[in-house]
Parts: C-alpha cells; structure tokens; sequence
C-alpha cells in the first residue's frame, strides 16, 4: 500500500532522514519506535507532503506521491494526525469534525463517518458542544484522531498518540487504535517507548539519528536484547 525507498528529508540544509526505505501493507499496524528527535516525525510529515525539501521515492498504492500537495495526497486517503494536536481551539468539539471531513473525498461521507467516530470515542458524543481548548489532554488527542477519520482516509500516520497521557487514557487511546485497526484501517503509527502499542503491531522499525536501525516482527522486536532495554524499557 505504502512504498518508501531511499528517503532523504531537510530542513533548510539540515538533513534529517538518511535513505530510509520502509514499506506498509494494506490492512497493517506498523509501529516507528525510536529516541525522540531522531526523525520519526520528520517521516510522517515527509509521507503527507509537510516537508519542503524530500528526495526518494514514497509511492501510495502504486502511484508517486512525492512532492504532491498536502491536499492531493488527503483526497488519495492518506491522513496525517499531529502529537500536538494541531485543533481550533475556540471551536467545539463537533466544529472540529466537521472540519476533518473538508476535503472532496471526504464530504459525501461526513454523516456516516461522525457516526462511526462518535461511536469509537463516547466521550466525544458526550461533549459535542464543548470547546477544544477546555478539553483535557486525553480528550483533545482523541478528537484529534477523530478528526483524522473524518477525513475518510484509509491510511493513517498518527504520530505519538499516547504523548503525555496518563495510563489510563494511554489504555483507552491504544484500545480505540485496536478498534480502528479491526475495522480494516491501514496505520503507521511513531512511538517513543510505550510497550503497549508494540502488542498492536504486525510490523516494527527504529529509528536512530535518521535512519532505520532495526526492522522485524513484534516477536523478533521482544527477543532483541538492545531494543528491549533501550526502548522497551524492559
């Protein structure tokens, strides 16, 4: 479904990402894991056309989606939902999602797909009137991945879904994840150090200073003596 081969990124003349070639089946949870500010991010932003300067190839169910606008590459089913959030804050809840479904491919669907996200998030139901910027933590990052459905993509980059949670949302984000991915939603998912998303992974990579260090199964991951103690914490 998703092809990157040989991924260079820059910021200005910084290079960030150094020949990274990763690939994602359709139907897959694969999980970036790595030290923070190692380029994982930089990937997903590169993946959804927010990088200025990318050379390689990323290919999206066999066409090249490298250097298309942001826009384009929504309209093909690819969305990217941000750590930080990125939500209108003076907008409520319900704004908020209607706004996740502006794009072409998305707006014949926005009754069907508030319906289902409204179903997956209960608190979101609940709170539909509720402006974003008094919401909690835990709250605002699953309206975030709410908005990221409502844009109708079937593949979604969602990048550290758990940051700055406590346990019990950490939980509630991973489990609602493993909904998505039941239902039949592509995802590649950046994650720091939080044991609990590698049980949602069919595939792993880390990454170290720009490039992939490790690539495997969740299996070979938990009987890798530098991964399980540098990013598993184990």
């Amino acid at each position: 479904m998703l092809n990157v081969t040989d991924l260079n990124a820059y910021y200005g003349e910084a290079q960030v990402l150094k020949d990274v070639s990763i690939s994602v089946n359709q139907g897959q949870a694969v999980v970036m894991l790595g030290p923070n500010g190692h380029g994982k991010s930089t990937l997903l932003k590169s993946i959804c056309g927010l990088v200025e300067k990318v050379q390689g190839g990323i290919e999206y169910k066999g066409q090249d989606i490298n250097r298309l606008a942001t826009e384009k590459i929504v309209n093909m089913g690819v969305t990217y939902i941000a750590e930080n959030r990125e939500l209108f804050p003076h907008m409520t809840v319900l704004e908020n999602l209607k706004l996740g479904a502006y794009s072409k491919n998305a707006r014949p669907h926005e009754k069907d797909n508030l319906e289902k996200v409204l179903a997956l998030f209960p608190r979101l139901k609940d709170r539909q009137k509720q402006v974003a910027s008094t919401m909690s933590g835990g709250e605002a990052k699953m309206l975030a991945v709410a908005r990221g459905l409502m844009s109708n993509a079937d593949f979604l980059c969602i990048d550290e879904p758990s940051l700055g949670l406590q346990p019990s949302l950490r939980f509630e984000i991973f489990s609602t994840l493993k909904e998505i991915i039941d239902q039949g939603k592509t995802v590649l998912i950046v994650e720091q150090n939080i044991p609990q998303i590698i049980e949602l992974a069919d595939r792993i990579y880390v990454m170290e200073e720009g490039s992939i260090s490790f690539e495997g199964s969740k299996d070979e991951a938990f009987s890798d003596d530098h991964l399980k103690e540098i990013f598993l914490g184990m």
